[in-house]
C-alpha cells in the first residue's frame, strides 16, 4: 500500500492526515472540492516531491474514476459532516455522504482497499456500552448516510471501517463547530457558555490521534480488513458538564445551564475500544492536553469564521 488517494484530505482530518502519510514515506494523492475556501491547508505539502493535489469533487465519477485507477488504497474522508451542515442541505448531504462512496465503490478492483471514516452518530440513542456489535439507529441524516455508507463499503470492497469518537483539537483547518473546540472558544472569547443537555456522555478523540489511527490500519491491513472498529479511548469519555468544568478550571466564564435545545444525534453513550486496543492502537492525546492547544491558539483564532462548517 504506498499510492494512497484522501479524498476531503483539505479538510479538518485530511490536513492533519496528509502530513503523517508523507512522513511515512507514502505517495499521496488529495482529492477535496475545497468548499470552504481551504485550501491554505495544502501549502505547505507542496514542497513534497511524492504529494499531489486535485480540487475535484467526489461526486465526478469520470474524475474519481481516473484517481481510483492510480492508486492502492483509498482512505475517505470526503463528506458533509454533522447534523446541522447535512440539514442545511439534505441533496448536498446524501450525494456526497452516500451516492459518492457507490460510485467509488464501484470503481475499486478486489485488490485495492478503503479505509472509511465513518462515526460513532451511527449508534443513534443507546443505554450502556456501545461496542462494534451494539445495533445501529442512527437518528439524523448525517448519521443514516454514514451509516448507509458504511454498509455498503462493507458488504461490496476491501474495507476497513472506523466509527470515530466525537473530534476535537487542532487542524491545519480547525474546526469550531465540535463541542470542545466550540466550548473553549466561547469561553475564551464570548467569557460565557450556555450549556443545554449537561449530562449527556460522549467520547473524545484529538485529530492527532485520528490521523495515526489511519496509519495503524496502513500497516495492519491484512489483520484488520473486513472489519469495523471503534476508534478512540475510554480515559476521553466524559459529559458535557465535565468539559466545562474542566475548562473553567484554566480560565473564568460564565457558564450557564438551559433546556434551550438538544442533539439530534441524541449522542449519549460510552463506548468501549477494546477491538482496536487489543491489535495495538492507542489513542494518546488527553482531553485536557487538547483543551491548553485549543487556548494557546486563541489569539489566532478569534474572529475567524472560516474554522465553522456552517
Amino acid at each position: 500500500m504506498e499510492r494512497i488517494l484522501v479524498t476531503g484530505g483539505a479538510g479538518y482530518v485530511g490536513s492533519t492526515l496528509v502530513g503523517h502519510l508523507l512522513r511515512k514515506g507514502y505517495t499521496v494523492n488529495v482529492v477535496d472540492r475545497l468548499m470552504y475556501d481551504n485550501g491554505y491547508t495544502m501549502i505547505n505539502y507542496f514542497k513534497e516531491k511524492n504529494f499531489n493535489f486535485i480540487k475535484g469533487d467526489v461526486r465526478d465519477e469520470l474524475l474519481m474514476k481516473k484517481l481510483v485507477r492510480d492508486c492502492d488504497c483509498i482512505i475517505h474522508l470526503a463528506a458533509i459532516v454533522g447534523f446541522p451542515a447535512c440539514e442545511k442541505d439534505q441533496d448536498l448531504a446524501r450525494s456526497t455522504n452516500l451516492e459518492a462512496t457507490k460510485n467509488i465503490s464501484r470503481l475499486l478492483s478486489k485488490n485495492q482497499a478503503i479505509i472509511y471514516a465513518s462515526t460513532g452518530s451511527n449508534y443513534g440513542s443507546v443505554d450502556g456500552i456501545c461496542t462494534e456489535e451494539t445495533p445501529l439507529n442512527p437518528i439524523s441524516l448525517y448519521g443514516k448516510t454514514k451509516t448507509q455508507a458504511e454498509s455498503w463499503l462493507l458488504e461490496h470492497n476491501t474495507t476497513i471501517a472506523y466509527r470515530f469518537a466525537t473530534a476535537f483539537g487542532l487542524s491545519p483547518r480547525t474546526r469550531l463547530d465540535l463541542l470542545i473546540n466550540d466550548f473553549v472558544y466561547e469561553a475564551a472569547i464570548n467569557k460565557y457558555l450556555i450549556m443545554f443537555e449537561k449530562e449527556f456522555k460522549r467520547t473524545f478523540i484529538h485529530v492527532d490521534d485520528m490521523a495515526t489511527s489511519f496509519v495503524f490500519a496502513l500497516e495492519n491491513m491484512n489483520k484488520m480488513i473486513g472489519e469495523v472498529y471503534n476508534v478512540g479511548d475510554s480515559s476521553n469519555n466524559y459529559n458535557k458538564e465535565d468539559i466545562a468544568l474542566l475548562i473553567k478550571r484554566k480560565i473564568d466564564y460564565y457558564l450557564h445551564f438551559a433546556d434551550i435545545n438538544e442533539d439530534k444525534d441524541r449522542r449519549d453513550y460510552v463506548v468501549s475500544y477494546d477491538k482496536i486496543n487489543t491489535l495495538g492502537y492507542k489513542a494518546n492525546i488527553s482531553v485536557e492536553e487538547g483543551i491548553d492547544q485549543m487556548l494557546r491558539a486563541i489569539p489566532v483564532l478569534e474572529h475567524n469564521n472560516k474554522y465553522r462548517n456552517v
